[in-house]
């Protein structure tokens, strides 16, 4: 018992020294221009499939992507929860591997696709994040879940979409939940087949630890209304709710009361309880403005400013919206609007749209941030559609690296394997390099390359990219009404099918990629463009605002008196 008190003394003063760390310019720290994320009800998409999206853009996640199978577990197995592993939660590049504990394992547990951020199983759960930021009070990092872990059991155990948000939420609060990059909370779109839902989750406190006897996590669930939409871009979307109404809100019971205990909020000042103001933190301009942006793009009869604190939680499209519409919103990057970082010096001469980053105070939220960045690890579109088997309706569109420059593959959740270069190499980061056995690196150097003459490359890239999309959602109902025959006379055919059909995809695309980046080395040299069957080039020229704006050649013109060489005598003074 002494031990236990002990342990017990030393965890809650290492949880008051982190939070005391956090404290010191805890707006900074809590402060996220990361992933953006959509979930989108079957009502608000033209066939009727309910979507969800996600933008992983830590800049450090692993690329690695794997089919988990499923599994049938022994009676008192235990599940071990871990923490940067490419077969656990998320990896960042120089982070170590470690388990935080173990849970009861249960009875079987499904098929899913893994990567750094789960994004669907074998049932037709879908799952998109965006982290949040939480007030400085409710950080804790003892709990045994770190948040891509706790969404990966989720879809382990989960054949429903309210299924898995109970899951999640009552594992989180007995075991804890560390908040992700030790500040902040997240965000989940989780979908199936028949809803959309966004879930909430953030840390409940410095001073909750395994023995506490008190919930490690508050969470709230509101159901989109069917036929909108609701986008979260690192800013808690959830306003006022109602736990009574069953039909549309989820969550903890202590939602209220832990506000009260640890000063969050007041029930007798008036004041309305609103989740986002309650336990969310800073918002800044690039949180906003993707908000916007996705409402301008996707509704524009509905006139938003850029500017508000509180936008609605979801919205109704114009028109219903298909997969590839939501292809071509994850690879927008604010052209024609104020935010549009391609225009002017920031974007160069040749019109990048993503910049490198800048020291100066506030940049990039006050700037605005991009919905597509060069950064991006990947994005996907998760598709969950009825009336056929669940993994045969279940695929994501997954693509590598920048959204705007990635070519969309179809990944079906039925699928039990994907090509080997999927789970090779690593990001760079200090003692990783450059490999072409890695699927990532395709994707990546294309992007990159593009960005030395990007209003020119993209064209390039395009004319490959576009084709191949274009192929792939063609053959999608053939391919699917294929995969159901098969399915009726023996489901082990049907994914066989459809796991040949996803890696041939998927190979495809990687190899085209390499032979892209091998293109655009060979075409674009040395400040020319050269044609591809002959030797003949076309000199690519500086545009004259661009030469104008930077002065540029005015350092190369000798001054006049200058000590050592006279123009008129064409001689060095002296001779």
């Amino acid at each position: 018992m002494k031990f236990k008190k002990l342990i017990r003394t030393v965890l809650v003063f290492t949880a008051i020294f982190m939070i005391s760390a956090f404290s010191v310019g805890a707006t900074e720290v809590q402060e996220f221009d990361t992933c953006t994320c959509l979930s989108i009800s079957p009502g608000a998409t033209v066939d009727g499939s309910a979507m969800c999206t996600h933008t992983d853009d830590s800049g450090s996640d692993t690329p690695h992507l794997t089919m988990i199978p499923a599994k049938d577990w022994e009676p008192g197995a235990m599940r071990q929860l871990r923490v940067n592993t490419d077969v656990g939660p998320l990896t960042h590049v120089n982070d170590p591997i470690y388990i935080t504990g173990e849970i009861p394992q249960v009875a079987h547990t499904y098929a899913y696709t893994n990567s750094a951020y789960t994004f669907q199983n074998e049932m037709g759960v879908g799952a998109g994040e965006s982290t949040i930021s939480q007030k400085e009070e409710l950080i804790n990092n003892l709990g045994l879940f770190e948040q891509t872990e706790l969404t990966r059991v989720g879809l382990e155990r989960a054949s429903t979409a309210r299924e898995m948000i109970k899951i999640m939420g009552e594992l989180g609060e007995k075991y804890g939940f560390r908040a992700a990059f030790g500040a902040c909370g997240e965000m989940r779109a989780i979908i199936d087949q028949n809803e959309a839902w966004v879930l909430e989750m953030y840390s409940t406190g410095p001073l909750w630890h395994p023995d506490s006897g008190k919930p490690g996590m508050v969470w709230i669930a509101q159901r989109v209304p069917d036929g909108e939409i609701a986008v979260c871009a690192n800013r808690g979307i959830i306003g006022a709710i109602d736990l009574e109404d069953t039909e549309n809100f989820m969550g903890s019971e202590h939602i209220y009361s832990l506000a009260e205990e640890l000063g969050l909020w007041d029930p007798n000042n008036g004041i309305e309880f609103r989740v986002h103001d309650v336990y969310g933190g800073s918002y800044s301009q690039g949180c906003s403005n993707r908000v916007w942006r996705v409402n301008q793009l996707l509704a524009p009869s509905v006139e938003l400013s850029p500017n508000i604190w509180h936008y609605p939680f979801s919205f109704k499209p114009d028109s219903p919206v298909s997969a590839q519409d939501i292809m071509v919103l994850n690879r927008d990057h604010m052209q024609g609007t104020q935010f549009d970082q391609s225009i002017g010096l920031q974007g160069g001469p040749f019109a990048n749209p993503n910049p490198l980053r800048s020291k100066a105070e506030g940049y990039p939220s006050t700037a605005g941030r991009n919905i597509a960045i060069s950064g991006a690890n990947w994005s996907t579109v998760v598709v969950s559609r009825k009336n056929m088997p669940t993994w045969i309706g279940a695929l994501t569109w997954f693509g590598y690296d920048n959204p705007e420059t990635t070519c969309y593959i179809p990944i079906y959740s039925g699928c039990t394997e994907l090509p080997k270069s999927f789970a090779t190499g690593r990001r760079g980061g200090g003692y990783d390099v450059f490999s072409r056995e890695s699927a990532w690196w395709a994707f990546n150097v294309v992007s990159n390359y593009a960005g030395l003459m990007w209003n020119v490359m993209i064209e390039d890239i395009k004319a490959v990219r576009d084709p191949l999309e274009a192929e792939f959602l063609t053959l999608q109902p053939v391919i699917e009404k294929t995969a159901i025959e098969l399915y009726e006379k023996d489901p082990n055919l049907a994914r066989k099918f459809i796991t040949n059909y996803t890696n041939s995809c998927a190979n495809r695309v990687v190899d085209t990629y390499w032979k892209l980046a091998s293109q655009l080395f060979g075409r674009y040299n040395d400040g020319a463009k050269y044609a591809d069957n002959e030797y003949k080039r076309d000199r690519i020229y500086y545009p004259d605002w661009w030469v104008e704006a930077v002065e540029f050649g005015k350092g190369t013109i000798l001054p006049e008196g200058y000590p050592w060489y006279s123009i008129d005598q064409q001689k060095a003074p002296g001779e």
